[in-house]
């Protein structure tokens, strides 16, 4: 399966704003003036990252006149204007977006375009319910993982460079978490069977691991041990030679377990339970858990950049998409979306993100931390 979409488009230049490089103006409804006292001005727009179906929200003045609610453009496609007041509105992002830059135009003016990246749908029909995962080529793995029981004709697509998907592999009842060793095996949990399955770059499958409980999220540290997430609350440690250990015992989830290791080697950890104040567990390489921040709503996939920070697909404050950690702990909302379940790093400064049936690829400048 592939899917293809549009590239960005040269558009007619714009007048530089205040704080904003030279960018591309989309086409206004109306022609309407794009200077003058009443033109609505942009000083912010956050997150300034989105995926189709996200929330931002546009702050400046101007922005509304009369009562009348506002035209937000992302290039040339109309976003959906959920509220609006003269210095503040909320506005979806729409689909097939191929511009990286939005105006506002209130009928008596039109702002100057304010950067906005927007991820890019690249495949579709998949049930993904953690992170995707890539190798060193950057073909992207992700699962069709159904519902318990749930027998499906492919386990694992694989997304080449090009964006085409192909099956990679079949009859692996759940395939939850994915994960690759140093020599390019492809890992991969079955939260039904409390298996872990290794495969071949070539898709030749032999089991691995067994008696994992509800096996979800898995992940290598640096010297090639495979933890496993059971959701029950076991970590479980697999050395190279399949020797299994309890790493460490944390609270249940209600879903899957998630875990990514840090650059220090501690593996942080997250897995909804039925708080909307929910934790990301921290532990350290001698199996001692702490939490390392709290407040987040159903935290899911996660992963690092190589500046430390660590990237939590959650809500936070009631806002949904993908949350940055510093790491001393502050937290941000950096992308707005929502169903999301997992992300990864892509080359090139891409993060590539999942949700319940979907893959995006979005633009943002970051460079992943190595695995």
């Amino acid at each position: 399966m592939s899917l293809w979409k549009k590239t960005e488009k040269p558009e007619p230049q714009a007048e530089k704003p205040d704080g904003e490089e030279m960018v591309n103006l989309g086409r206004p409804v109306e022609k309407a003036a794009i200077t003058g006292k009443n033109r609505p001005q942009i000083t912010g727009v956050s997150p300034r990252a989105a995926i189709p179906g996200g929330e931002v929200v546009i702050r400046g003045s101007g922005l509304a006149e009369d009562g009348r609610r506002p035209q937000v453009r992302f290039g040339d496609q109309p976003g959906g204007v959920l509220l609006s007041s003269p210095n503040r509105l909320i506005v979806r992002v729409p689909e097939d977006v191929v511009s990286r830059h939005l105006t506002v135009e209130t009928g008596t003016g039109l702002s100057a375009p304010a950067s906005v990246a927007v991820g890019e749908i690249i495949a579709q029909d998949l049930h993904p319910v953690t992170n995707p995962a890539l190798d060193l080529q950057g073909n992207i793995f992700t699962t069709f993982s159904g519902t318990r029981g749930q027998k499906v004709s492919t386990s694992v697509f694989k997304i080449d460079t090009k964006r085409v998907m192909h099956p990679f592999l079949s009859d692996v009842m759940n395939a939850t978490g994915i994960a690759f060793d140093h020599a390019g095996n492809l890992y991969v949990s079955s939260r039904l069977e409390g298996s872990i399955y290794k495969v071949t770059p070539s898709g030749q499958r032999s089991a691995f691991a067994q008696g994992m409980g509800v096996a979800t999220g898995i992940a290598f540290d640096r010297n090639e041990n495979l933890y496993v997430g059971d959701r029950t609350g076991t970590i479980f440690k697999i050395s190279p030679d399949r020797q299994i250990f309890v790493f460490a015992t944390i609270e249940p989830s209600v879903a899957a377990y998630h875990l990514a290791f840090s650059a220090t080697g501690d593996l942080y950890v997250t897995g909804p339970t039925t708080s909307s104040f929910d934790h990301v567990i921290r532990i350290s390489p001698a199996g001692e858990v702490a939490s390392f921040f709290r407040g987040l709503g159903r935290p899911q996939g996660l992963a690092f950049d190589i500046e430390g920070n660590l990237y939590v697909t959650a809500s936070l404050s009631g806002q949904r998409g993908v949350v940055r950690l510093t790491p001393n702990a502050q937290a941000e909302l950096v992308v707005s979306g929502y169903d999301l379940v997992g992300l990864a790093f892509g080359g090139r400064g891409s993060m590539i993100l999942a949700t319940h049936n979907s893959l995006v690829d979005l633009a943002l400048g970051i460079e992943g931390m190595p695995l």
